[in-house]
């Protein structure tokens, strides 16, 4: 096909129309800015600072008690090492050689062979003697088995200032003048 052979449609005038009004305007007046809200960020100010107090009020509490928890068992521990030493101690007292030694200091003696007596009828059996006022058993004597559970009492002693001062610096250290001691190598 040609294009003489296509049939052209006339063009018909368009009316004219309006211009589309348009949507911005210049603006005569500044708007006014509004200010922000301040009460909202003293709120907002004041949450962190409260949130950030508590922390810190809470780990001042934890810290306070773990030095309590830490006295309270350095405290237990040297208790459990008095009651272990008291406990020694008293298992030295009561044993049977510090008891005869201390019934003898006491003038108590062994007992003579026993008699009984048989309550039907007030009948005694047995020799009837009371015990000598003379003990056969000496628990110090001789035959005595040394104990090593037994501590003997030390007499006090008067202390001078002297003593005390020597004392105290017995119980410390060594002064370290020229740094921590080490050996000598080559």
């Amino acid at each position: 096909m040609s294009l003489n052979a296509v049939v052209r449609k006339p063009v018909q005038p368009v009316a004219p129309t309006r211009e589309p009004q348009r949507r911005l305007q210049p603006v005569t007046q500044p708007a006014v800015r509004r200010k922000p809200k301040l009460a909202y960020a003293l709120v907002a100010l004041g949450g962190a600072l409260a949130i950030g107090a508590a922390q810190v009020g809470l780990s001042l509490a934890i810290t306070q008690d773990s030095f309590t928890l830490a006295g309270l068992s350095s405290q237990q521990r040297e208790l459990n090492l008095r009651t272990h030493a008291l406990q020694e101690e008293l298992t030295g007292l009561s044993s049977p050689q510090v008891l005869a030694s201390s019934a003898a200091d006491l003038g108590m003696v062994v007992a003579g062979s026993p008699s009984y007596l048989r309550l039907s009828d007030g009948a005694v059996f047995g020799t009837g003697a009371g015990a000598d006022w003379t003990s056969t058993v000496n628990p110090d004597g001789v035959g005595a088995v040394s104990n090593s559970l037994i501590v003997e009492p030390t007499p006090p002693a008067t202390v001078t200032e002297d003593d005390a001062a020597e004392t105290t610096t017995q119980d410390l250290p060594p002064a370290i003048t020229d740094g921590l001691p080490s050996p000598s190598t080559h």
